[in-house]
């Protein structure tokens, strides 16, 4: 299911553990299905209207070049999850490559900001949602009664954020079923708008540059992937299905985006599509006009509110983990005397994740997340090429060197199609995270001199 593990490896660092080892009982199949779990999800309710506006009819190429893009750094996750089959993920590789703290720092710091852009993103995408059958209610309150409502589940514990997880998990794949099935019955009964669209004198050529425009933004979609090594320590022969699974995991998830997006401009015109705060809705609203609004509407708030709800949690979790380090106040590190959980980490995602969702719109914070993980994903394949030059694999898997190298080369190039507005968002994050490292750094060794 969609990050439950990463859910519960969490609740499993906030108490005293009994024994040494995580247990193995991850095969090949059920670690298939937790990866396509994990990147299937809300990125494509949210996302795909504004890849449209991009892109046009070419959304389908976006999702591929985007897919493709990530099954470069997929080869090199899988050979560095081969390598190091333990928890830990990019911050893991990083400080194995360069042997340097403050940049595995920084890796943890965005990571949070990562969490807390995407929240804001799902945000407006739920609001947009619940606005479709329900017009009177302003955005804004949707979105604070969004954030308290999530606030409360987090501040409750881990086992009933895992237990709302796994439902919404189940609901969201079947929200996709849905749409599938229903653009399938309209183009099989003879409707589509596609030839209409394409036969409109207002109709403009779509370049390469706009379609690779909507595949920057549609890697918000693909996000997912990589948490597969983060429980390396809980699969069977890691050597072997972590890679495999890392592979399969996208391919579907990747193959059933892009039949999505296909059918999508088959049903309703691109701009139609760009226009919508509630994309997939509009395809089903106009492929079965029959079909229950009010229940793909609700499916979809869903799938929205239980990727916010692990991007909560995971914020809240790196949050008190860098005030344990010392990175950040250690008031932020107290635990809620009854509940156990991180309650005082609240007072600061809440703020800053309800300022980014009422000042930004939901391509700009879709775009800044997915600039966020192609930097990080760059950090991924730089790793590998240093690691890969000092101490050659003998056995496990492995990829040519120049498959980390196209890797890195794509992930600069989605970077730089990005909006400027994403990159200067991101670069503020940077910035945060490199003086919150410098007064951490000078701290410490105040301590050190006065010890």
């Amino acid at each position: 299911m969609k990050c439950l593990k990463k859910v519960i490896m969490v609740a499993e660092v906030e108490s005293e553990s009994e024994v040494n080892s995580l247990k193995r009982v991850f095969g090949l199949p059920t670690l298939v299905i937790y990866g396509v779990g994990d990147i299937l999800g809300a990125g494509i309710y949210a996302v795909i209207g504004k890849i449209a506006g991009l892109s046009g009819t070419l959304v389908w190429a976006s999702f591929l070049i985007a897919m493709i893009v990530a099954a470069f750094t997929a080869l090199s996750y899988a050979e560095l999850g081969s390598r190091f089959p333990q928890s830990g993920g990019v911050a893991c590789f990083v400080h194995r490559a360069f042997h340097t703290d403050w940049l595995s720092i920084l890796v943890g710091w965005l990571m949070f900001c990562t969490c807390l852009v995407s929240m804001a993103t799902l945000s407006k995408a739920f609001a947009g949602y619940l606005n479709a059958f329900l017009p009177a209610i302003p955005a804004w309150s949707i979105i604070l009664a969004l954030f308290g409502a999530l606030a409360f589940v987090n501040f409750r514990g881990i086992k009933e954020s895992s237990a709302l997880n796994i439902f919404c998990t189940s609901v969201e794949v079947l929200g996709l079923v849905i749409v599938i099935v229903v653009g399938s019955l309209f183009l099989f009964g003879g409707g589509s708008v596609a030839s209409d669209f394409a036969a409109s004198p207002n109709q403009q050529a779509i370049g390469w540059t706009a379609v690779v425009q909507g595949a920057a933004l549609a890697f918000y979609a693909f996000i997912g992937f990589e948490d597969i090594v983060n429980v390396a320590e809980e699969v069977k022969n890691p050597e072997r299905n972590v890679p495999r699974a890392i592979i399969f995991a996208l391919a579907i998830a990747g193959t059933i985006y892009i039949i999505i997006s296909w059918l999508a401009i088959q049903v309703i015109s691109p701009s139609e599509l760009a226009a919508s705060n509630a994309p997939l809705l509009d395809v089903v609203r106009q492929a079965q006009p029959n079909f229950p609004q009010v229940i793909f509407s609700i499916i979809a708030l869903f799938a929205v509110m239980n990727t916010a709800l692990l991007n909560f949690v995971t914020a809240s979790r790196l949050l008190f983990g860098m005030s344990r380090e010392g990175l950040l106040p250690a008031w932020l590190g107290k635990l809620h005397s009854r509940r156990a959980t991180p309650y005082r980490t609240l007072i600061v995602i809440l703020p800053i994740a309800i300022f980014l969702a009422l000042s930004g719109t939901l391509q700009f914070l879709a775009g800044t997340t997915a600039t966020l993980i192609l930097a990080m994903f760059c950090l991924v394949n730089l790793s590998l090429l240093v690691i890969k030059r000092r101490e050659p694999l003998i056995n496990g898997f492995q990829v040519p060197i120049w498959i980390p190298a196209i890797a890195l080369l794509f992930d600069l190039i989605l970077v730089a199609f990005a909006s400027s507005e994403s990159h200067i968002l991101a670069l503020v994050f940077t910035g945060i995270g490199m003086l919150l490292i410098l007064v951490r750094n000078a701290a410490t060794k105040k301590r050190l001199s006065n010890s």
